[in-house]
């Protein structure tokens, strides 16, 4: 028998992000692809509908740092010990090396194997904040396992987290789900335009890099871009887009399968993300969905993507600007980058990512 997992994301439901969008497809669903105790954050307000075998936390003091993070985390670990009979789970998943549920899961299970995760968003905020370097210290030091999803972020936890044991660490890529690579959303045919249709999905935070994405629009007039974000976020956005006198159009924060049909309806997904990525699940799935990317190449996201993509610098506006005209004007360029993208998307299904991490869960059992 698979061994049930129990497994925390202290971010409340729902919540934006690649890395909830994976919880979710790995740990919830009418027959998840590894059973499990999952929980996220009760959020504040009314209950909201959750996906079946998703769970909701009351722990109240949410934070990353000082005292208070002790205190939440006791917390959590309190409504983790209430929720769960240990005796009914076998392994934990530390999702997160960092942040606030990887300390109350070890705090309330002991003596079960743990599996840690590495994901992009822990490396930024050990770097630049104290308490969360050393929890991701402890986190790698008591993990029996800890999988990476790129060789990129091994090299950027070995810099954190120096005395990690090298020989735990398990390269297991992150998953497209698998019906979205054998049955993508039709794309419409489209006759040639004047205007490439840009599209930008994700959070928008500084190290998603959408203000030098705005600065290559400015440089040429050939693009039309379009924002698929958390709609507070964008707004406090606006002030910058009208510095840049440039026009956005706000497409709203969609679902996910809404966001696979968005696709269908751009010529290219630009991510200009500026420091990292874990492995980049939105392009991916672009991918799956026959909608070429325009990147930046940091760590993790060239990986993954493997020259399937094009590359680009957005920090030099001028740059991008003259490779979003190429995609625009030359001929054949955005099929063959179509054809490359799907290609690439096939090598990751979520059911070989589940299936390695729940061998590596039955090897620690």
């Amino acid at each position: 028998m698979n061994p049930v997992v129990a497994t925390a994301l202290d971010l409340p439901y729902p919540s934006p992000g690649g890395s909830v969008e994976l919880f979710l497809d790995l740990y919830t669903g009418a027959q998840p692809a590894i059973p499990a105790r999952a929980f996220m954050l009760a959020p504040d307000g009314p209950h909201p509908r959750t996906p079946a075998g998703l769970d909701l936390l009351h722990a109240t003091g949410k934070c990353i740092g000082g005292d208070r993070f002790n205190r939440y985390v006791t917390n959590l670990r309190h409504a983790l010990t209430a929720a769960v009979d240990p005796r009914q789970i076998s392994v934990l998943h530390l999702y997160h090396l960092a942040f606030g549920a990887t300390p109350a899961l070890l705090r309330a299970f002991p003596r079960h194997p743990r599996i840690a995760f590495v994901h992009g968003t822990d490396l930024l905020y050990a770097e630049n904040h104290s308490t969360q370097l050393r929890v991701l210290r402890e986190a790698a030091k008591a993990a029996d396992a800890i999988v990476v999803p790129t060789h990129a972020m091994t090299d950027r936890l070995l810099k954190l987290a120096p005395k990690t044991d090298r020989r735990k660490i398990e390269k297991i890529p992150w998953g497209v789900p698998d019906q979205l690579l054998t049955a993508p959303p039709s794309r419409p045919a489209r006759r040639r335009a004047s205007h490439l249709r840009v599209l930008f999905a994700g959070r928008v935070s500084s190290e998603k890099g959408l203000e030098p994405l705005l600065q290559a629009e400015a440089a040429t007039p050939s693009i039309e871009l379009g924002v698929a974000a958390p709609r507070s976020q964008f707004q406090d956005l606006v002030p910058v887009i009208r510095q840049h006198g440039v026009h956005v159009r706000y497409l709203g924060w969609f679902r996910r399968q809404q966001l696979w049909k968005v696709f269908a309806d751009h010529d290219v997904l630009a991510v200009p993300s500026t420091t990292l990525e874990a492995m980049g699940l939105v392009a991916l799935e672009a991918q799956a969905c026959g909608l070429p990317v325009l990147y930046q190449p940091v760590p993790g996201l060239t990986e993954a993507l493997a020259g399937t993509g094009m590359a680009t610098d957005f920090t030099t506006p001028a740059t991008a600007a003259h490779d979003l005209n190429r995609l625009r004007t030359t001929p054949g360029l955005l099929e063959l980058l179509r054809a490359a993208g799907r290609t690439n998307a096939a090598r990751f299904p979520l059911s070989a990512t589940a299936s390695a991490i729940t061998d590596l869960g039955r090897r620690l059992t």
